[in-house]
């Protein structure tokens, strides 16, 4: 009995320092960006999985949002489609974007959808196209200071958070496909599933952003260290956006958004880490980096 009382004592201790946490955010709603590996790796989507749905029995509100790069790329090479980029953003053909839709929503949603239903009736699947949750128009990149035409991409032009927040007051689990329709031409655009994130966590008023990324976080000065940076502040991330590796300045951008726009929180965690939300959140030490909003950002009642 006493052996056994030592082994079960470090879940204790673990559970004990997850207790501040849980206390503050009971009833919260925490947004989370759903990609890199732990998309494509079958033990790390399962173990996604069992996070989100922990969550939601630990009194959350978590909300997913996709992309699913990896899955569009193969589609479309099964497809003879070349998969293009320009100033890191997938040039999307009208042929193309109709791949997108079918992967991202008939797809990669489906998949995490069942994942998450082995645990109770919680999860939803939907698009930004439903319920008009994001609206968008049509984007353009710059490189080497000239406008390039990247086809059905777009950005966010606005947020209606009703349907999601009708699943949430019903206790269900939405899970968003980033694409959305302009209400200006009526085509239906690719999103970046980071973008579309933070600002679904801002609109929602959400307490955290989550974005799984494959790093460990941000690192301090990349390639000349691996230090990751555990914490900063919205200014102090401003000054390092132009320096960042392309692929982290929409992840990065995103976090910035959220803590200047409510977000209480915004964090990148290594999704090659089974479990990385629950070491993020539910221990003292975490892993990844947080972004927190400056102090003349944070408002009454936020410390």
């Amino acid at each position: 009995m006493t052996a056994r009382k030592h082994t079960a004592l470090p879940k204790a201790q673990t559970l004990i320092e997850a207790l501040p946490w849980l206390t503050r955010h009971h009833g919260k709603t925490v947004v989370i960006k759903f990609g890199g590996n732990a998309m494509v790796d079958e033990e790390l989507k399962s173990a996604f999985a069992q996070d989100v749905v922990f969550l939601r029995h630990a009194g959350l509100r978590p909300v997913v949002v996709h992309g699913g790069g990896p899955q569009i790329s193969a589609q479309l090479d099964r497809l003879g489609l070349e998969s293009e980029f320009k100033a890191g953003l997938r040039v999307t053909s009208v042929e193309t974007m109709s791949v997108v839709r079918m992967v991202l929503a008939g797809q990669v949603q489906r998949e995490l959808v069942g994942l998450l239903n082995r645990h109770g009736p919680f999860a939803v699947g939907m698009t930004g196209e439903d319920a008009h949750t994001m609206t968008a128009t049509k984007r353009y990149a710059e490189v080497d200071g000239e406008q390039v035409d990247l086809g059905r991409v777009g950005d966010i032009t606005g947020i209606e958070t009703g349907a999601i927040q009708a699943l949430l007051d019903d206790g269900r689990i939405p899970v968003i496909s980033s694409i959305a329709r302009s209400t200006e031409d009526h085509h239906v655009y690719n999103i970046n599933a980071d973008t579309a994130a933070a600002a679904l966590a801002a609109a929602l008023g959400a307490e955290t952003l989550m974005v799984l990324t494959d790093v460990e976080g941000l690192y301090a000065d990349w390639p000349a260290s691996d230090e990751v940076i555990s914490q900063l502040t919205a200014t102090e991330l401003e000054k390092l956006l132009p320096d960042l590796a392309s692929g982290m300045v929409p992840k990065m951008e995103g976090c910035l958004h959220a803590v200047r726009n409510g977000v209480r929180t915004a964090r990148v965690l290594d999704g090659r880490v089974q479990h990385s939300i629950l070491l993020e959140i539910f221990t003292d030490e975490g892993i990844g980096t947080m972004v927190l909003p400056d102090r003349d950002d944070k408002g009454e009642g936020t410390s």
